[in-house]
């Protein structure tokens, strides 16, 4: 960690932050028959996980459906890449239509990758309702008027900031950190 990194949620708090938006979900989805959860790849797959083993633990009744989607050639910026795209896996097994869906990323800041979610979840059908979950919401810098219904924390940051998520099983630890990178 470099000298100006924060922690903004430390292993303990990244834990009870998921635990409290899997009670919420609980409180406006009982059984999660009819609600499918969908993480954004590739990082917004391993919150999705997260989740819905948080879920699974609560109460061990809920068949909760969920899975992993690639959002790479329905974002508006595809084409202004330099190098070429390596996109992720999608694995979605299943319709959505007339379901509940939680479609589910790491961190939400301009919108644009969301957009570009909820455009490539449309291949599988036309959902009742879309709720977003997010672990990070940064606000003030949305370029979209995208609004998250589940927020694990608001920050507030500067546009040369970032926020990193780190997960346990890439990183070796969770957390999330807010960062100025270097070359900016």
């Amino acid at each position: 960690m470099k000298q100006n990194d924060r922690i903004i949620l430390d292993s303990t708090q990244f834990d009870l932050t998921i635990k409290r938006l899997a009670h919420q979900l609980i409180e406006n989805h009982n059984d999660f028959s009819n609600t499918i959860v969908i993480g954004l790849q590739p990082r917004g797959t391993f919150l999705a996980e997260r989740i819905k083993a948080e879920l699974q633990s609560i109460d061990k009744s809920y068949d909760i459906k969920s899975g992993a989607l690639d959002v790479t050639f329905h974002r508006d910026d595809y084409r202004r890449q330099g190098n070429p795209l390596v996109p992720s896996k999608t694995e979605m097994n299943f319709e959505i239509e007339e379901k509940n869906v939680i479609l589910i990323d790491d961190v939400l800041f301009t919108g644009r990758t969301i957009r570009a979610g909820l455009d490539a979840m449309l291949t599988f059908g036309r959902p009742k309702k879309v709720e977003l979950l997010v672990l990070i919401n940064r606000r003030y810098e949305r370029h979209l008027p995208i609004q998250a219904d589940y927020i694990g924390k608001n920050i507030h940051t500067i546009v040369s900031e970032r926020a990193k998520v780190s997960w346990a099983e890439t990183d070796g630890e969770d957390k999330v950190t807010l960062y100025t990178p270097e070359n900016e």
